[in-house]
């Protein structure tokens, strides 16, 4: 008997031993340094293309007004890049998106729009047909783009077809679109204020079309999750009794499911599906000095914190992107006694 005990403690001790360094290695949120900017900074958008190449987008609030800002993730570091057009001038930088081998991304310049092509480490501009009062959105696939805003005749949907700009007229009654966008050049997404309350519009490569989408009742939208396979995620908040909480729908191919995770009043315009399969998106954090995560997976959902920042007030992560096996986020940070500046923290990846 007590040859069987010594037996079976060596192998609990093997195969402790064989899972610890295992468990030791599993990695976390860590901080990943970001040059500074000048103080206060709004982060717009992050998107990556793999492990060794990312790029965030966002603006300085200067005594001048605002200034473009944009940050190149190289798979070790964050470098801030001002070879672009139009670097040092006043501005603002959006939505930046991959588009086969170009980094495209919205830049509104000195009031006037056009979206910066960067290939080959050149860059080349694409103008605007016309001016708009308000830029909201942009998406780029290969073959196609579209800018969202308004100017002084109302909503405008400006399309690039690769060679030209044309504009496309929306269905009756909807009054301004929030956001777009896009699978490919003939399946488009778009957010949409209507005459009758919230709406999902498509274009299927002819025209915008209501999707009927049965959006919740007294609710908005945030964002559309567009994904391979016709997989789509929308998500929003609902208001019931006068307070909101967050809701996700999602398309499965055939029909649209209705879920209301844990995550109260969060804004989900940065959800992204992680290279673990589940969605990710920042929420806003319950613990002093230290950003939050949710993961949602099905029906559960679980959080994660980044790294503590010492006398840190507010902790923001504003986008999230996936990087290989790791995912990427970038944001702000506020430290007590300053203005916001930039973070960036990382999960997954080298220590």
């Amino acid at each position: 008997m007590n040859g069987l005990r010594a037996v079976i403690v060596c192998l609990v001790l093997a195969c402790t031993a064989s899972v610890s360094p295992a468990v030791a290695a599993t990695p976390g949120w860590s901080a990943l340094p970001v040059p500074a900017a000048a103080p206060p900074v709004t982060v717009s958008d992050l998107a990556a293309r793999d492990p060794a190449e990312a790029w965030a987008t966002g603006y300085e609030h200067t005594a001048d007004g605002l200034l473009p800002m944009l940050y190149r993730w190289n798979g070790t570091a964050w470098n801030r890049d001002t070879t672009f057009p139009g670097a040092g001038e006043p501005g603002w930088l959006g939505r930046v998106q991959f588009v086969g081998d170009e980094m495209w991304v919205l830049h509104n310049h000195a009031g006037e729009g056009e979206i910066l092509r960067r290939s080959a480490g050149a860059w080349h501009t694409v103008p605007l047909p016309r001016t708009l009062w308000t830029y909201q959105d942009f998406a780029a696939v290969p073959g196609a783009a579209w800018v969202v805003g308004e100017d002084d005749t109302g909503l405008k949907v400006l399309h690039y077809d690769g060679s030209g700009w044309t504009t496309q007229s929306t269905p009756d009654g909807v009054l301004y679109l929030m956001g777009i966008t896009a699978r490919t050049a003939t399946d488009a997404w778009a957010w949409a204020d209507t005459d009758t309350g919230p709406a999902i519009l498509r274009w299927d490569g002819t025209e915008w079309r209501d999707a009927k989408v049965p959006l919740p009742s007294n609710s908005n939208v945030h964002t559309i999750l567009l994904e391979s396979a016709g997989r789509a995620t929308i998500g929003g908040s609902q208001y019931v009794d006068g307070s909101a909480r967050t809701y996700l729908m999602t398309w499965d191919g055939r029909a649209w499911h209705t879920s209301y995770p844990p995550l109260g009043d969060t804004y989900t315009e940065a959800m992204v599906r992680g290279p673990d399969g589940a969605l990710w998106l920042p929420v806003r954090s319950d613990r002093a000095f230290r950003s939050r995560y949710a993961r949602l997976d099905g029906d559960r959902t679980t959080f994660s914190y980044g790294p503590k920042r010492t006398n840190a007030i507010d902790v923001a992560p504003r986008a999230l992107a996936r990087t290989g096996t790791s995912l990427l986020s970038f944001g702000t940070v506020e430290i007590y006694g300053s203005k916001p500046n930039l973070m960036s923290e990382r999960l997954g990846g080298r220590p």
